[in-house]
Order: C-alpha cells, then structure tokens, then sequence
C-alpha cells in the first residue's frame, strides 16, 4: 500500500511540474543591430548584421507566451524591425513612421506583444535597403505541448557585392549591366543565333524591354548565411520538417530534393493538408514547411535554385554517399519573349488569352523557358500539351510524372470561412514600367495614392490582376487572407501572395483590427519604387508610436519621391558628348553637352525638366534651356526653312519627348525665338552581349551615330562620328 501511494504522489508531482513548465511565459530576447565584415568575396565589405550574424538568430516561442524583445540599435542610421506574418498591435507591428517609431542610432527599443499563432515565420528591416545588407532572421513559434519531431530552420538570401543603395540606383537607370552578369542579353546577335531575330524585332516593335524574370545579379544565394550547409545528423528513415523562409531581397528559389517526393504541410506559417510534389517556388517573403525523408544512410541534397538559374544554394542531410537535388538547367528567354510578345499589345497593355484562367499560379506562363519541361528550343511548340489538373500541378510537356506545386493544390486543415458582414470590394491593378522602373497599383505610387479606408467588423475582398511581365508577391501586414482557390471553406490562408504576369487573383480577410497596415510587394526594389497601398481602419485610437501622423506620412512617401542620380561622359579624341541628371517615379530634370574640341567644332548644352505621363510613361512633356555655339561663316537653313542660329544660340524651349515602336524617342520642340526641331533618336541599342550602338538625327541637320564596346559596369570603349565635331574614340564612363 505504501508503495502505491508513493506511486501516486510521484505521478502527481510530475503533472503539477509539467503543468508549471507549460504556463505562458513571458520569453526575453535581446536583438542588436551592428555592423559587421563579411568575407563573402575578397573583397570585404560591410553588411548590416543582428547580433553579429547573417541571418540574424532564430527566435522560438511557444503560443500563449509573451514576446519581450529588446532591440539596440548599434548603428550610425535608424533601423527598424518588422515582423512578418505575426498577428499583433498594431503599435509593434515595426514599419517605421507608419506604425511603430524608427530607432535611432544608438537607442533600445522594447517589442512586447502576445503570441497568439504558431507556424514557421521570420522578421527583417523594414528601413531604406536594410533588408537586403543582411538583416533578417527566422521566428519559430510551436504549439503549446507539441510532440518533439526532427526538423531544421533554413533562411534563403541572396547576397550582393554591390551596395544595395547602388543597386536601386542602377535599376532606374535603365542599365543592362545585370543582364550581362548574368549572362542573359537578349541582343540582335544573340537572337539570330537562336533563330528569334523575328521576335526581337517583334518585341523592341511593341517597345518591351528584354526578357528577365529577377531585377539584379547577385553574386552569391545563401542558406543560413552559407552557400552549402551541412546537416549530416539526420539518419535513414527520418522525417525532418523543413523550416523554410525566403528571405532574399529580389530572389525567388526553386526547391527540389534528391530523396525524392516532398511534402508540403504549411505555407506561410499555416497549416495546409499535406500534399506531395517533386518541386516548388517560393516567393520572396513566403514561407514553407516541406517533410522530406532520408531513405537510406546517404547524404542528399536540399537545392535552391535562383529562379533565374544563375546559381544556386545547397543544404545537405544526413551523411555519406552524396544524392544530387534534380538540377535546373539555363533558361530559353527568346521563348518568353515571344510568349510575351504574343500577350502584349501595341499600346503597351496585356491582352488576355482566350480559353485560358490565368490564377494561383496554376499556368506558369514562364513555363515556355523551362528546358527541363519543354525539351530543347528546336523542339518546342506553343501548342504543346498542357494539364492544368489542380490535384497534380501544373504539368506542360514531358517529364509526365514531375508534379509542381500550386496555389490551387492548398487545402486549410480547418474552414476559414469569414463572419457573416458587410464585404468591401477593391480592385488592384499591379502596374509598372520596366524601361524606368517605376512600379505600383492603378498607375500611383504609395505617395500618389489615398490610404484606403475600412471598417472594423467588414469584410474586404481585393481582386488582384498583374499586369507587368513581373511576379510579385504582395504581403499585408498584420492579417491573414483566405485565397480563393477552388477549395471552398477550406481555402487556403496567406499572408504573402504570389502573382504572376496575366494573373488575376482574389483574397479577402476579416478587418478585425485598428491602425494602419501596409500592403506592398515583397521585392524589396518593387516596394521602394512605390508598389503598395495603405489600409487605415476607420475611427482608430491614436497610435502613441505616431505622435504626428502628418509628418509620418510624408516621411513614408519619401521612398518613392526619391531623385536618382546618373550620368553618362564621353571622353574622346573629337571631343565629349555627355549628359548628367536625376529623376523619380515621375519627373526628370536633365542637362546634355556636346563639347567639341576646338570652337569650329562647337559647343552646346540643353538642359531641361520633363514629367512623364501616362502608365506607360513614353510621353515626356517638357521646358528648358539651349545654348549652342559654333564658329563658322557658313549660314545654314534647318529642314522646315527657318535660319540657324547655331553659332550663338541663347534661348529657351518648351517641347515633349515620346518612345516610338522600336523604342526610337522622337522630340518635338519650339524655342524662344520661334524655331521648330524635330528628333529621332535611340541609345543602347544591343547589338551583341556588351557591344550597343546609338544615333541621333535631327531637322537642324545634324545627326551622329555611334558604338559602345562595355568593359565594368563603370566604363566602355566607345566611338562615334558627329556632323558637328567629326569622327573620335576613346571611353565612356557611365555612372
């Protein structure tokens, strides 16, 4: 009898001790934001870090606790930290201004909020380009008494040498300097090697930039802060569940395996019914939980693939003979262009396809690309099998048994039905233009747009359409969206979705808040050029981190007003041609020089202030200022009869620039004194991979032709003959 009362009493004591070591907590953090050397190349450079790691740690919390999180900020700027995909006040939600105070350099700043969810989500920088220098980290938040099970945190990124303020600079510049790095010039050489000259023509016809599917070349893909990384614990027959984040900046991965099927049991932190596929993408800022299995006592590959396949990342589990992740070979980029071509209009709008539903991910138009899936380019054909079965993926051309995952293939393990209510409709047109690089929703910038009112207990149901030839993964802050995908109650909840080019998608949510949430693309050049939109809930208590809600707001818009800077500076043996500038989503203020090297040859300068209108942004009104002068007897008449007055001109001019078929810029002007010019003109045309040639021809009678061989991203070889200053070569330098 003894002994079965101390039985009793030990079982006891194990369950009060169990029950105590289970009660919400208040779980501590301590975050500090530094600088830190990275040797990712010889070259060291400084990168942002979180204690002095890139990713920043993994943060673990139990639902039911409290997050206590102290962040230092150690740096010589303001930082920010944003929570992704946490349900929390909208005081700590992180975005700087808009919701939660910046922290400035050498202050602490508190984050204390409940966790009231459990999924694999991350947090990152929500200030200027930090994101992209390396601060980011993983959140793992686990259900209260979970059984233990073998798994593993992985963070994607992709790495740049380049700085990250100079990379954003250089996409609104038009440069092709990462098309060449990454080896993906769609040139007139290239294409009548490849039998697509018809399609060049085509595409620069319809003035469309060429083909890409990732803005910027990066010099190296990371898991955890490495490019292979290995996990040799893991043992044959194991399960391990993948925690898997895309932290990269710009950078979609595709993810395959070498032990074969894996299987998707979460997406953004929620659960999903598991469902077994050979490979998937994952957006920027989406997260996934794969189960993949160890077959035998072999090490085999985890691979994430750059979706522009230019490298890719590795993470090994389990130990011994390695088992190679299928590989992703090069991408056939005429194909997408002609596809592209196909889609778009003369006007610069996308048509719609007939006969084709163009949602959730469930027809990869870039598919046509995929040499894996269509075979080798002789072989392709437009007309091509396609099985859009939602239970088996998208599917197009051979291999047969390769299943792709989708959105339509989500299935929530509960309903996710919304409250009965009131539904608010809005309609999202993702727009942008990729020759200036301008992106955002129903042609307006976060700055050019209202803030977009609702009501607590509504619901809101947003239709989204793409109509860019880019993917983007638009995220909202602080809610949850069911995705209408065919799986009725069951549909699918996100927080970041992807939408491809044609896309139209649907979502809704519960306005069950207060405050003001953003809503933007996830790619992090996209949402600092302006693609996202302000919800503000109506009749909100004033938010203590935002004492001044008009200076906030201007302070937000500041990302997208940004001037960018450029130049260009011909250095050669007749003289120099050049021009300097800066300019926005919008405007552009522009000074050009043709110096000649003595005054026979002339000298001149125009300088002007333009606003481009329209969403496709080919028209330029402008005024401005020309001075030209030349020594020279000669008396000359411009085409339309009227006298120059090129030998001493002193004037302004109002006139506009506007981007013709074959992306030729013609402009039309009157100056002060009453003369007309007209022009035609293009710069950069791509002759082969670094060789561009130029002209210039104009009713002043001047014109000018000229070659550019680039060497850096900085300098090119150039050559050029003027009706002015006659023929010279030397270098150009191209900032």
């Amino acid at each position: 009898m003894k002994f079965f009362w101390l039985i009793l009493f030990f079982f006891t004591v194990q369950g009060v001790y169990a029950q105590q070591t289970e009660r919400p907590k208040t779980l501590r953090y301590d975050l500090n934001v530094a600088e830190k050397m990275v040797d990712y190349t010889r070259k060291m450079r400084m990168a942002m870090a979180i204690n002095d790691s890139i990713p920043g740690p993994t943060l673990y919390f139990t639902e039911g606790d409290t997050a206590e999180i102290y962040v230092h900020n150690n740096l010589k700027e303001e930082t920010s930290i944003h929570w992704h995909g946490l349900i929390l006040p909208n005081q700590y939600d992180g975005v700087s201004y808009l919701t939660t105070q910046p922290i400035r350099a050498g202050e602490t700043h508190l984050f204390k909020f409940p966790i009231v969810q459990h999924g694999t989500y991350w947090y990152h920088s929500h200030t200027s380009m930090q994101e992209q220098m390396g601060m980011y980290g993983a959140l793992v938040l686990r259900p209260r008494n979970e059984p233990v099970h073998k798994e593993y945190t992985m963070v994607l990124s992709d790495w740049a040498d380049m700085d990250a303020m100079e990379i954003n600079r250089s996409l609104h510049n038009a440069t092709d300097w990462f098309a060449i790095k990454k080896n993906s010039v769609q040139s007139y050489a290239e294409a009548i090697r490849q039998g697509h000259f018809g399609t060049k023509l085509n595409s620069e016809w319809k003035r469309m930039p060429a083909m890409d599917v990732s803005d910027v070349a990066y010099d190296k893909f990371l898991i955890n802060g490495k490019t292979i990384n290995e996990q040799p614990q893991f043992k044959a027959g194991d399960k391990v569940r993948l925690r898997i984040v895309n932290g990269g900046a710009s950078t979609y991965f595709w993810l395959t395996y070498g032990g074969g099927k894996m299987t998707v049991v979460a997406n953004d932190g929620e659960a999903v019914q598991p469902v077994e596929v050979d490979r998937l993408i994952i957006a920027v800022a989406e997260t996934y939980d794969v189960i993949v299995t160890i077959p035998e006592n072999k090490n085999y590959e985890f691979r994430a693939t750059a979706e522009d396949r230019t490298q890719f990342t590795t993470l090994w589990l389990g130990s011994g003979a390695r088992i190679k992740a299928p590989a992703l070979p090069a991408l056939h980029y005429f194909e997408g262009m002609k596809m592209m071509n196909g889609m778009m209009q003369l006007n610069g709008k996308m048509k719609a396809m007939e006969g084709m539903k163009m949602t959730n991910q469930e027809m990869d138009m870039n598919a046509v690309m995929y040499p894996e899936i269509t075979g080798s380019p002789d072989k392709m054909d437009m007309g091509m099998k396609m099985d859009m079965g939602k239970e088996k993926g998208m599917k197009m051309g051979a291999p047969e048994d390769i299943v792709t995952l989708n959105y339509g293939m989500l299935k929530a393990t509960q309903k996710t039905t919304l409250p009965p209510g009131k539904f608010k409709l809005l309609r999202f047109n993702l727009t942008g233009n990729m020759n200036r690089y301008v992106w955002s929703i129903n042609n307006k910038t976060v700055s050019e747009a209202d803030k977009i009112l609702i009501k607590k207990g509504e619901n809101v149901r947003v239709i989204l359409t793409n109509n860019t030839m880019m993917r983007h993964p638009m995220h909202l802050h602080g809610h949850f969206f069911r995705v209408l995908n065919g799986q009725g109650e069951y549909s699918p909840l996100k927080n970041t979705l992807d939408i491809m080019p044609m896309e139209t998608d649907t979502i809704e949510f519960a306005a069950t808040a207060s405050g003001n949430w953003f809503f933007h693309c996830h790619i992090l050049y996209h949402m600092m050029s302006g693609m996202g939109r302000i919800f503000e809930y109506e009749n909100s208590p004033p938010n203590p981190e935002v004492p001044d809600p008009a200076y906030a707001l201007k302070q937000i818009n500041k990302d997208d007003e940004r001037f960018h800077a450029m130049a260009s500076v011909g250095l050669e043996s007749n003289g120099s041609d050049g021009q300097a500038g800066i300019s926005n989503t919008r405007w552009k203020i522009n000074t050009l020089w043709h110096l000649g090297t003595s005054s026979t040859k002339g000298y001149e300068s125009e300088t002007m202030v333009g606003r481009y209108l329209g969403e496709t942004q080919w028209l330029m009104p402008y005024v401005g200022f020309d001075y030209h002068y030349r020594k020279s007897d000669e008396q000359e008449n411009n085409l339309f009869g009227q006298s120059s007055d090129k030998n001493n001109r002193k004037t302004f001019m109002v006139g506009f620039a506007y981007t013709l078929p074959m992306l030729v810029v013609a402009d039309a002007r009157i100056d002060g004194n009453g003369k007309y010019r007209f022009q035609l003109g293009r710069d950069d045309i791509p002759v082969s991979k670094r060789l561009r040639a130029n002209f210039m021809v104009n009713t002043d009678r001047e014109y000018a032709a000229g070659l550019k061989y680039v060497l850096t991203k900085y300098i090119a070889l150039s050559s050029h003959y003027d009706s002015d200053m006659g023929w010279g070569g030397g270098l150009t330098i191209t900032y």
